[in-house]
C-alpha cells in the first residue's frame, strides 16, 4: 500500500451502528473505499454486546427500515426481523388508562442480524479483524490517524486510516481519551445513563389479558416504584415468546430503595416484573441456535441527547459512543440506522473530495441533527421532567391532559403539546386545578421544546459557528437541570 495509510477508513466497533456505517460507506463510495472492521467479538459472534450476549429491547420502527432500504438498499427480512407490530401500548402505573401509539414496526433477532449486517458491508469489500480490542487512538499533528489495540491471542495490532470511527459503545475509552484537542465532548454525566435489563423468553400463556401481553403491540408500563425513573416493557417476539426487561435510573433506584427501605438492584426488579405478569407462565429460555447465549442480559444506556458535536480531524463517532438513544425512552436501533447511514455517506463524499478533517466530516453534525437529531434535547427535558413526577400524577395526567393530537406528536418523533393541561381551556379549569403542578410542569416542558428544537434546527453549517450555537443549547438546558430536581421517591 506504499506509504499512505492502510486503509481509507478504520470502524471500531462491529455492532449496529458501525455494521450499518460499513455498508453504507460502501454503497456511496461504489465499494471503492477501503474499509476496516475491528471487532472484540469471535467471528462466529458478530455485534455481540456484551458477556451476556446482545442484549437490547430489539425493537424499531418500520419507518427507520424504510429509510435504510431507501438510502443504501438494504432491505432486512426473516430471520433478522423477528416478528412485526403494530404499534405500542404505554400503560399508567394503575393500569386504567393505556394509551396507543401507532405505527408498524418489527422487533430485530440481535445475535442473527450481525451476520446478515457483516455480508451487507463484504459485498462491498469491506475487511473484517475479529477478536481484536481498540484500545487507543493514534494521532498526528492534531488529527487521528489510526488505532492500536490487542489481539484475544494477547498480540498487539496497529493500523492507520484517512478517517477513524468509534462504534465502540457509550463508555468508549476511544472518545474518552482522544488525544487531540476537538469539540466532541469526551464524557458522560452518570445521571443520564440508564441501566436496562432483560429476558427472551418462550412461555405458555396462563390466560389472555392485553395488559400484560398482546402478539401484536409492545407494551410499556410506567411505574415509578417498579421501574423508577425508567419503564419496564413487555414486547412480543411471537406469540407465545417475549422480551420482557426494564431499564431504571441508578439514582432513582437508590432513591426509591432508601424511602422504602428497600435493597432492590436492577435484576431483582426485573424478576419480580415478570414474576408479577399473570399471561407469561411457564417459561423457559430458548436454547436454539437463535437465542442461546442471548436470553439474560444488563446492559447501560446513554439517555441524552446526542454528543453535539460528533466529529474531529480524520475522526468520528456513532451510536452509542455518540450517545444517539432517543432519551425518552432509550431506543438505540433506529439512531444507528440513521447516523451510520448518513456517516456513511459523508465520509465516502469527504473522501472523495480529499478532505476528512473536522470540516470535511462537518456535514454528519448538520444532515444527522436536521434528519433524526433535532427533537432529542426536548426528550431529554422531557425524559428530566417526568423523572420528577408520582405514580399518581403519571395516572392523573395520562387521563386528563394527554390528548390524541400529543400521542401523534410523539409518533411522530415530536414534542407533545399538552394543550389539555392549559388553564386558559375553560373546560379543563377543574382538572387542571386538582393537578396544577402537574399541569405547569407539562406546559412548561412544552415551551422549553420549542425554542430547544429552533435551536437545534439552526445548527451551524461550519465549525465557525458551533461555540455560539451549543452556548445558546446549554443556556436552555442548564435552566430545565436546575428546574427539574429527581424525586426523592415514587409514591408506591
Amino acid at each position: 500500500m506504499g506509504s499512505g495509510p492502510d486503509f481509507d477508513v478504520i470502524i471500531a466497533g462491529g455492532g449496529m451502528a458501525g455494521l450499518v456505517t460499513a455498508a453504507s460507506i460502501g454503497y456511496h463510495s461504489k465499494g471503492n473505499a477501503r474499509v476496516l472492521v475491528v471487532d472484540r467479538n469471535k467471528e462466529s459472534e458478530p455485534g455481540k454486546k456484551t458477556n451476556n450476549g446482545w442484549t437490547c429491547g430489539d425493537a424499531t420502527s418500520k419507518r427507520s427500515l424504510d429509510y435504510l432500504a431507501d438510502h443504501i438498499g438494504i432491505r432486512y427480512g426473516s430471520p433478522e426481523l423477528e416478528h412485526p407490530v403494530s404499534g405500542v401500548y404505554v400503560y399508567s402505573p394503575d393500569r386504567k388508562t393505556k394509551v396507543l401509539f401507532e405505527g408498524e414496526g418489527y422487533l430485530f433477532n440481535r445475535k442473527l442480524a450481525p451476520r446478515r449486517q457483516v455480508n451487507d458491508a463484504k459485498k462491498y469489500g469491506t475487511e473484517f479483524v475479529f477478536g481484536a480490542t481498540a484500545e487507543r487512538l493514534l494521532s498526528e499533528d492534531g488529527r487521528i490517524t489510526g488505532i492500536t489495540g490487542r489481539k484475544s491471542d494477547g498480540s498487539s495490532f496497529s493500523y492507520t486510516a484517512k478517517v477513524t470511527i468509534d462504534a465502540t459503545g457509550s463508555s468508549s475509552t476511544l472518545r474518552r481519551f482522544m488525544p487531540i484537542a476537538s469539540l466532541i465532548e469526551r464524557d458522560i454525566d452518570p445521571d443520564d445513563v440508564v441501566g436496562t435489563g432483560r429476558y427472551i423468553l418462550d412461555f405458555e400463556p396462563a390466560m389472555e389479558d392485553f395488559a400484560f401481553f398482546s402478539p401484536d403491540y409492545c407494551i410499556i408500563h410506567l411505574d415509578q416504584f417498579i421501574a423508577p425513573a425508567g419503564y419496564a416493557w413487555t414486547f412480543p417476539k411471537g406469540k407465545k415468546k417475549v422480551n420482557i426487561g426494564l431499564g431504571v435510573s441508578h439514582s432513582g433506584l437508590a432513591r426509591r430503595n432508601r424511602r422504602f427501605g428497600l435493597n432492590d438492584n436492577l435484576q431483582s426488579l426485573i424478576d419480580k416484573y415478570l414474576t408479577d405478569n399473570p399471561v407469561i407462565k411457564n417459561y423457559s429460555q430458548p436454547a436454539d441456535d437463535a437465542d442461546s447465549g442471548n436470553t439474560k442480559g444488563n446492559w447501560q444506556v446513554p439517555v441524552r441527547r446526542h454528543n453535539d458535536c460528533m466529529v474531529a480531524n480524520g475522526f468520528a463517532v456513532v451510536g452509542d459512543s455518540a450517545w444517539m438513544p432517543r432519551p425518552i425512552d432509550a431506543g438505540g436501533i433506529s439512531p444507528s440506522i440513521y447516523g451510520g447511514t448518513i456517516l456513511g455517506k459523508v465520509v465516502a463524499n469527504a473522501l472523495e473530495a480529499r478532505d476528512t478533517s473536522e470540516a470535511g466530516l462537518w456535514m454528519y453534525n448538520v444532515e444527522y441533527m436536521n434528519t433524526h437529531g433535532y427533537p432529542m434535547a426536548s426528550f431529554e427535558v422531557l425524559r428530566r421532567y417526568l423523572q420528577t413526577v408520582t405514580n399518581e400524577q403519571i395516572n392523573y395526567g395520562m387521563k386528563h391532559f394527554l390528548s390524541e393530537e400529543d400521542v401523534t406528536a410523539i409518533t411522530e418523533r415530536k414534542h407533545p403539546e399538552f394543550n389539555q393541561a392549559r388553564f386558559m381551556n375553560p373546560a379543563m379549569w377543574f382538572r387542571v386545578l386538582r393537578q396544577l403542578p402537574l399541569a405547569r410542569g407539562l406546559r412548561y416542558t412544552v415551551s422549553k421544546s420549542s425554542s430547544l428544537v429552533e435551536i437545534n434546527l439552526s445548527y451551524p453549517e461550519s465549525p465557525k459557528g458551533f461555540t455560539e450555537w451549543q452556548k445558546r443549547l446549554g443556556k436552555e438546558l442548564a435552566e430545565t437541570v436546575e428546574k427539574f430536581k429527581p424525586l426523592d421517591a415514587a409514591a408506591a
